[in-house]
């Protein structure tokens, strides 16, 4: 299925902090996810990410696409 240039995805984070788990749903651009092996790798190293989002990765516990079985 090709996608439309700019289109994004809608990805949900779960973070935990001290014994509570808080989840947050953002969006990163569709034609990144097969740039990268895994998720985090996305949310971690690129840069047009980075920029837009900071993502404390001592406490993400999941990311994951939505609408995308396991």
């Amino acid at each position: 299925m090709s996608q439309t240039p700019g289109q994004t995805v809608r990805v949900r984070l779960v973070f935990a902090d001290q014994g509570t788990f808080h989840a947050e749903t953002v969006n990163v651009p569709h034609e990144l996810l097969g740039r990268y092996d895994r998720l985090v790798d996305l949310l971690r190293e690129e840069e047009s990410v980075t920029r837009q989002l900071y993502v404390d990765m001592g406490r993400l516990v999941s990311a994951a696409v939505e609408g995308e079985e396991a």
